[in-house]
């Protein structure tokens, strides 16, 4: 979990950075304040045996409707920056997926989905003892939770097509 919350943190910090209104030290107080704060808030729906699951709990939103996710809100609280100057520096819409194994966002509604850090099961996972469900009637295939949005499951309208973009750190 630790890399997952870490690469979402970071992405986020960035996207800051870009504005050039943050020092360098806001910027690493608020990244490391956002990956200590989502790593708690994760800490019991973290499910590597069905990474889909919890997904939704799991999901970052910021969206032009005034609504900021509560844990990037309070996050920039620590450096001083209220929603209001925070929703003036991010995306109008930005949703960030940040699951067992991946890492993705999209900006705008319509946006193509981006994947920021992706990885395979390992055999040995520390957290699927404690954190997952007895049983694996839960497990999901090799789809990821983004494919299941992509291909329009649970939506009441007609899925929209929608571009993979692999972006890599290297």
């Amino acid at each position: 979990m630790k890399t997952e919350v870490s690469t979402a943190a970071n992405f986020i910090s960035r996207l800051l950075k870009t504005t050039g209104l943050l020092s360098e030290e806001q910027l690493l107080h608020f990244s490391h304040s956002l990956e200590k704060s989502l790593g708690e808030h994760y800490k019991h729906h973290w499910f590597p045996n069905a990474p889909c699951r919890g997904s939704a709990y799991r999901c970052i939103r910021i969206n032009e409707n005034h609504k900021m996710d509560p844990v990037v809100g309070d996050a920039a609280g620590t450096i001083g920056l209220t929603r209001e100057q925070l929703f003036s520096l991010l995306p109008s819409e930005l949703t960030m997926w940040v699951d067992p194994y991946e890492v993705s966002y999209r900006i705008g509604e319509d946006g193509s989905i981006c994947v920021l850090y992706e990885s395979e099961p390992s055999s040995a996972q520390p957290d699927t003892v404690s954190n997952q469900s007895k049983g694996d009637s839960n497990r999901t295939s090799s789809a990821s939770c983004k494919d299941e949005l992509r291909m329009g499951m649970g939506r009441s309208k007609k899925p929209k097509s929608f571009t993979m973009i692999r972006i890599s750190s290297s």
